[in-house]
């Protein structure tokens, strides 16, 4: 099968507009998180990164009618393309478009009719963004809850080994809505301060929005690039929000990623964990890890920057996990000082400069579902 190279990144976030900008942020410790008082979203203060009101990346007129959603993904999607090569008029050229609530929003404050439910549609909303850059195929919709993001990357590899593709273009996105966040609210799993991964002293999620897209391709002009080596889902079923709590539906993808990889344990040198703060993800996920040898591993959580950006999250992790591969650099777990785990591992507190080769990716989401995946320096 044909290797599979990362070409081109963009994240799209509070922090900064372009994959640059917001490394260099987390290298200076800036978060994105702060407290928010918009009545729109809550009747109470809450903690949340969030784009403020007057960015529009995107120009939007009445000609065009694009949701903030789609406004984030058109941005995100047009950075990354910029002097890649990448052509989306290329049949050999695919678009897969990760999030987990589109622009579930619209029904805040509009008559739930067919045509919302249509303008609603995961797939209008793709349509819209493949229809703006001129994409010859159908664009493919991944939404899978919090593993989205990781899905869609893998799914992109898929479509490459099989030949069908040689180019794909995996772009992601959620906002911040009131929908969204009473939901998060009603299950009382919103922290009443800015989220502490893996901290003794957690106490739930933080959240976030932005937009990410990675631009994979097997041509052979973009060898020497980071690579994506392997990964693999699962669904423990457990229950509809929260994961099983031993960790061995993760630590099972974890094993098969570095099998298709072909790596054993002494070959990952960073973990980005997916860290959300709340207790039952973080205790499951730091057994999981344990349980694949790998609780030594210098690993980190972003949500402390980011907070949880659903169905962007995978995508913009991935893409600080790359610079981090890159830049040989760990970064902190901000929020993070000391544990109270039943297995800890090694969750790292401050800058590491180190030699890095590999990096593990992992996700868990509603419903039970998991992923990883490996990435790796040529």
């Amino acid at each position: 099968m044909p290797d599979i190279f990362i070409v081109s990144d963009n994240i799209l976030s509070p922090l900064g507009v372009t994959t640059a900008d917001n490394f260099r942020q987390l290298v200076q410790d800036n978060s994105g998180i702060q407290l928010h008082t918009d009545t729109t979203l809550s009747d109470q203060p809450f903690y949340a990164s969030l784009f403020n009101q007057s960015n529009v990346f995107v120009p939007i007129t009445s000609d065009t009618g694009y949701s903030k959603f789609e406004n984030l993904l058109i941005a995100s999607i047009s950075n990354a393309l910029e002097n890649s090569g990448i052509k989306p008029t290329d049949t050999k050229t695919l678009l897969i478009i990760s999030t987990t609530k589109g622009n579930v929003q619209l029904i805040e404050n509009h008559k739930i009719d067919s045509l919302l439910q249509k303008r609603i549609a995961l797939y209008t909303s793709a349509q819209l963004v493949a229809d703006y850059f001129g994409f010859v195929h159908q664009p493919v919709v991944v939404s899978n809850a919090c593993i989205s993001g990781i899905l869609g990357i893998l799914t992109a590899k898929r479509f490459i080994q099989s030949g069908l593709y040689e180019n794909v273009i995996v772009a992601g996105a959620d906002c911040v809505s009131k929908f969204v966040l009473s939901g998060f609210q009603a299950f009382q799993a919103v922290s009443p301060e800015p989220c502490k991964p893996f901290d003794s002293n957690r106490r739930g999620i933080t959240l976030g929005e932005g937009a990410a897209t990675v631009i994979l391709s097997s041509r052979s002009d973009y060898r020497g690039g980071i690579k994506v080596m392997g990964g693999a889902v699962s669904n423990d079923a457990s229950h509809i929000s929260t994961p099983s709590q031993t960790g061995d539906e993760l630590a099972y993808v974890i094993d098969t990623a570095l099998t298709q990889s072909s790596f054993v344990r002494e070959d990952i040198s960073l973990i980005s964990t997916h860290g959300t703060a709340t207790v039952y993800n973080d205790e499951m996920e730091a057994k999981a890890i344990t349980s694949s040898g790998l609780g030594s591993v210098p690993a980190n959580s972003l949500k402390g920057y980011y907070g949880h950006t659903l169905g962007a999250a995978g995508l913009i992790e991935s893409i600080i996990s790359v610079q981090s591969l890159k830049e040989n650099l760990v970064l902190p777990t901000k929020g993070f000082e000391q544990t109270d785990m039943v297995t800890p591992i090694h969750i790292n507190k401050s800058l590491l400069h180190t030699p890095l080769q590999n990096c593990l990716k992992t996700a868990s989401g509603f419903g039970g579902c998991n992923a990883a995946i490996v990435f790796g320096k040529s």
